[in-house]
């Protein structure tokens, strides 16, 4: 049994991953904000705002095996009407709130020597994408942190990030909220499919369990081929 946090695992991806691990007999300690869940067999629930605190430690055995960091927002203006203020609430959400907590468990996560962290992405820091420069720039940020965690803990934490397209969440629901729309992003996915919360969660899943331990500082694009194949 390993013990696993993951903040933001009350909805969408972070909570089909709280699934998975608890379902494969791990216990899970996880985060909600505005979606209270009841604690569950393995899984054990506390009330985090990322944006002004960090996970409360006080509980949690003596070792974590891995992190996930799953708070986001997809919040898409064009580059003239997006604020100062609008770029630091997603810097904050997306990128300070992980390196906060990342600092806050860190001794944790290095009590036996192996551990991994998964941090969020998407595929428009890689591919232009009008409209989603305030996204992009948060979620750039997270790259980089990505690669310099990875460099800078090997070989005692493992440090990767996954990078989805447009996936069924409820961060995504205005995307997604008539027949028309789903069907517009279902025909140009190169898959015919748009992802849902579990296709992700079930990477996270692999990249924090030892399956995945020659890998790190990663970006690992989960989008049905939209990246690449045109």
């Amino acid at each position: 049994m390993k013990n696993y946090i993951v903040i933001g695992g009350s909805s969408g991806i972070g909570r089909e991953l709280v699934k998975i691990l608890a379902n494969e007999g791990h216990q899970v300690f996880a985060t909600y904000n505005n979606n209270a869940l009841p604690d569950s067999k393995n899984v054990y629930y506390q009330k985090l705002d990322v944006l002004t605190n960090t996970f409360n430690t006080a509980n949690l055995p003596d070792h974590i095996d891995g992190l996930a960091y799953c708070p986001g927002q997809i919040n898409l203006k064009s580059f003239k009407r997006f604020t100062e203020e609008d770029f630091l609430e997603d810097f904050k959400l997306q990128v300070l709130g992980a390196t906060n907590n990342i600092k806050a468990l860190l001794p944790k996560m290095t009590k036996k020597g192996k551990s991994s962290i998964v941090l969020f992405s998407t595929i428009a820091v890689q591919n232009g994408f009008n409209f989603h420069s305030q996204v992009a720039i948060s979620k750039g940020a997270i790259e980089g942190l990505t690669r310099s965690l990875a460099a800078e803990f090997a070989p005692k934490i493992r440090v990767n990030a996954i990078a989805p397209a447009l996936t069924n969440t409820s961060l995504a629901e205005k995307f997604l909220n008539t027949p028309e729309k789903i069907k517009f992003q279902t025909e140009k996915n190169p898959l015919k499919k748009i992802g849902e919360a579990k296709d992700i969660a079930e990477s996270a899943a692999f990249l924090l369990s030892e399956k995945s331990s020659w890998i790190t500082g990663q970006i690992m694009h989960l989008d049905g081929g939209a990246s690449v194949l045109k």
